[in-house]
């Protein structure tokens, strides 16, 4: 397994901006391999590990180590806790309730629960039938939070890469995301993914922000009614590794929470089956987060293309011997996750693609 997130300057630029991509911007070119060229975090990151049989003490205390910090980061910011809700009626692809809770503990213990929100854009159905399906009215009856959908919000217009036509094509995101004044945690699930091999707390952040109408749901729902979240899945695997990694620039997450007390292995985000793990990662810095949460689950991590893009671009710590890991030690809890059937045809962002 390797030791850190590698990929060299050159393949980057050819897996990342294939084929046609070039003769469209040609004229950003040069910026734009500015941005790649930019090297990667030198200085080191922590992240918190915890394991035991609680998921609200595991999170509380992967956050412990960085209670100032955090307190300081957030400032006068409001605080949106980020739940991943794919689906609002299959409890193992969603952040479980008692996550959210140790988080909550851990922002009390801080004096930061003023002004919090979860908030959510549920990718299947009505996102606050899945808060309820999954328990979190209940929190708000112990803590002074509110439940925010956010296809009821207000949006910003970006664009991001479609591999179809090597353009760029608009996309509905969420302000409340956007907002500057916001201090986002990622509140994730440790899952692997059927198109970008694992989905974690940056992923759980960018595709959650695209929001669809009031009515939509998968498979039916009110007719003419539009989600933009297939929007940045770019058409393909070369395109959402891709636009993971163009978004994040702009919008990812101050908090990384990936809660991976029971995972999910094989046919994620929502068809898989659970991996008994018993563990939580926490950082503020994200990347390294998730590339902690990658060797947990025993991927290498070479093969999750978004995750080598964005260290490459230096938005965060990807070198494993650069992340000191406080609390127990990843390499005593590492547990190998199946990955999904079509691994191989994820892969494909490893190579360049060939002209038509």
């Amino acid at each position: 397994m390797k030791d850190h997130l590698i990929i060299s300057r050159r393949h980057f630029l050819r897996a990342s901006f294939f084929g046609g991509l070039g003769a469209v911007a040609a004229t950003r070119l040069a910026d734009l391999q500015a941005v790649v060229a930019r090297p990667p975090a030198a200085a080191m990151s922590r992240v918190g590990l915890t394991t035991g049989d609680s998921r609200a003490d595991l999170a509380f205390r992967a956050l412990q180590p960085f209670g100032k910090q955090i307190a300081q980061a957030i400032g006068k910011r409001r605080v949106v806790i980020k739940p991943n809700n794919v689906s609002i009626d299959v409890p193992l692809c969603a952040t479980h309730a008692e996550t959210i809770e140790g988080i909550l503990e851990f922002l009390k213990s801080i004096k930061k629960l003023d002004r919090v929100v979860i908030a959510e854009s549920a990718a299947g159905g009505p996102t606050l039938d899945g808060f309820s399906n999954y328990g979190y009215p209940k929190l708000t009856g112990t803590y002074p939070v509110k439940l925010m959908d956010l296809d009821q919000e207000p949006v910003d217009l970006m664009h991001v890469f479609d591999e179809k036509d090597f353009r760029p094509h608009p996309i509905r995101m969420s302000r409340v995301l956007l907002d500057p004044n916001t201090y986002i945690i990622s509140a994730a699930r440790m899952k692997t993914h059927d198109r970008v091999v694992a989905t974690l707390s940056l992923k759980n952040i960018i595709v959650g922000a695209p929001i669809k109408d009031p009515g939509f749901r998968w498979g039916g729902g009110k007719a003419g009614t539009k989600n933009d979240k297939p929007i940045i899945h770019g058409s393909g695997f070369r395109g959402i590794n891709y636009n993971l990694f163009a978004v994040a620039q702009r919008l990812h997450p101050h908090l990384a929470v990936i809660d991976g007390f029971e995972g999910m292995q094989g046919n994620g985000p929502v068809g898989g089956t659970p991996v008994d793990h018993r563990v939580c990662v926490a950082s503020p810095d994200w990347l390294a987060a998730d590339r902690v949460a990658v060797e947990l689950m025993g991927i290498d991590s070479a093969k999750v293309g978004y995750l080598n893009f964005c260290a490459n671009a230096g938005l965060g710590q990807g070198d494993l011997a650069k992340i000191e890991v406080v609390g127990a030690r990843v390499a005593d809890h590492i547990k190998p996750y199946k990955l999904s059937d079509n691994i191989e045809k994820q892969l494909i962002w490893l190579k360049p693609a060939q002209p038509a």
